[in-house]
């Protein structure tokens, strides 16, 4: 399996070329947030690295993220998709951060992404879960011994340090294109794979708290 993998959910733009497991090529851009104008040029650095032809499918972090960076990986991923007549695959950023993480740091315990939303909010999407947006103050206790994910993850960790919950806090911060790709593949082996669409967070108020 080759996959073409993009993301520009949070404050970086990366591209993998995936294959089998193994990342042959991967570009990055850290600043703002998205950075949406830098995706195409790393998009075809990888492709031109790893020297391969079109790929089995193309894969897009979908969000929670930035909105401009978001539209712009997933209008690129299908784009390039349609053009080679395979499928666009999403992974969400919680999916991305998580499959970064080494064995070890999800041995029972369950993962948390908490990542920067506008206006001083958090979005929390613990795996397996539909996202959620809140505040420091709403953030809910976990249930149960977690690892912490994004770019919010040390301000969580304080959080629930305090009330005395089982944190690890990891480095998994920002997404990276090689992990989106690895987090499609376990999907489709899954059977789990979702198509390219954005993924936005509703409000807690809106929803269960997640975990519970």
């Amino acid at each position: 399996m080759r996959l073409l993998a993009l993301d520009g959910a949070l404050a970086r733009a990366s591209a993998a070329f995936w294959e089998d497991g193994t990342v042959l090529a991967e570009a990055r851009r850290d600043g703002a947030r998205g950075q949406p104008a830098a995706l195409p040029a790393l998009a075809a650095g990888v492709l031109s690295s790893a020297g391969q032809a079109a790929p089995d499918a193309v894969a897009v972090a979908v969000g929670p993220g930035g909105f401009t960076g978001l539209r712009a990986a997933i209008a690129l991923a299908q784009g390039l998709a349609a053009g080679w007549g395979i499928r666009c695959l999403g992974v969400t950023t919680g999916d991305a951060l998580a499959a970064a993480l080494p064995t070890w740091q999800t041995q029972d315990r369950a993962v948390w992404s908490v990542t920067v939303a506008g206006r001083g909010g958090l979005v929390l999407e613990v795996v397996g879960e539909a996202p959620v947006l809140l505040d420091e103050a709403t953030l809910p206790s976990p249930p149960g011994p977690v690892v912490l994910v994004g770019d919010a993850a040390p301000l969580a960790a304080a959080r629930l340090r305090a009330r005395g919950a089982d944190v690890l806090l990891s480095d998994s911060r920002l997404p990276l294109a090689g992990a989106v790709a690895a987090a499609a593949a376990r999907a489709l082996a899954a059977g789990t794979a979702r198509e390219a669409a954005p993924l936005y967070a509703e409000p807690l108020a809106l929803r269960p708290a997640p975990g519970a």
